[in-house]
C-alpha cells in the first residue's frame, strides 16, 4: 500500500458503506444531453453538478448522450429533489432517467493483473 502511495498509484483511500442500511436504497442513472459544448459551459455545469452530494459518480461520455451520473439518494422524492437542483443552473437539451432495481454487482475492484 505505501509503495503504491508512494509511486501515485493509489489515488485516495475509502470506506464502503451500506447504502441500504444509511437509508439510500434508490440508485439513478441519470444520461445528459446538451446543445452546449463551449468550455465555459462546460466548467458551469462541471461546478454545479459538484454541489449535490447526492451525485457520486460523474462522466463525460461519447455517444448519443453527453454526460452519464450516477445518483444515490433515499427514493423517489429525494431523486426530483436532486432532478429539480440539476435542471435549475444550467440549460439542458434532455434528461434521462434509468432507476436501478438490483446491484448485480457494485464497487468491484479494478484488476490489477
Amino acid at each position: 500500500m505505501k509503495a503504491l502511495e508512494a509511486n501515485g498509484v493509489l489515488a485516495k483511500r475509502t470506506v464502503v458503506l451500506d447504502r441500504a442500511q444509511l437509508g439510500m436504497g434508490l440508485v439513478v442513472f441519470v444520461m445528459v444531453k446538451t446543445r452546449h459544448h463551449s468550455a465555459s459551459w462546460l466548467k458551469q455545469f462541471r461546478k454545479h453538478v459538484s454541489t449535490i452530494p447526492e451525485v457520486i459518480d460523474f462522466f463525460r461520455i461519447g455517444g448519443e448522450y453527453d454526460y452519464l451520473l450516477k445518483i444515490v439518494t433515499q427514493d423517489m422524492h429525494g431523486y426530483d429533489h436532486v432532478y429539480k437542483r440539476l435542471i435549475d443552473a444550467v440549460e439542458l437539451e434532455t434528461v434521462t432517467s434509468y432507476f436501478a432495481m438490483e446491484a448485480i454487482e457494485e464497487q468491484r475492484p479494478i484488476p490489477l493483473t
